[in-house]
């Protein structure tokens, strides 16, 4: 967890607690800086989640998110710990995040990182 960005994130009661569905998130302003070069990256995140009890608020993710901006974080790191976060907070069935970053030297990265809960 970096600098307690977690705390940013809120969530409401799943009306539907009963059902599987799956909820789509997606963040196409996503922005962290190198911690290399000092350059900003600049992704899409997609957050793919089977809610159990709670749901997370959008605002509050988007808020998270932004706390992002001026973090020296590698790729890998920043798409493990968005997800780290997001499950703590949210404890759903299933969640899958995929980060695909826009070019940097002719190279795209697509990170994809995934959570099953323990029955």
């Amino acid at each position: 967890m970096s600098k307690n960005f977690r705390d940013m994130l809120e969530t409401f009661d799943n009306e539907f607690p009963e059902r599987d569905y799956t909820i789509e998130i997606t963040c196409p302003e996503f922005t962290s800086v190198c911690p290399k070069t000092g350059q900003p990256d600049f992704g899409v995140l997609l957050f793919e989640y089977v809610p159990d009890k709670v749901c997370v608020e959008l605002k509050s993710l988007k808020m998270y998110l932004q706390q992002y901006r001026s973090e020296g974080i590698f790729y890998e790191k920043v798409t493990n710990e968005i997800l780290d976060d997001f499950v703590a907070v949210s404890q759903p069935r299933r969640a899958t995040l995929t980060a695909r970053f826009t070019p940097r030297g002719g190279i795209s990265s697509v990170i994809t990182v995934e959570h099953i809960a323990q029955s």
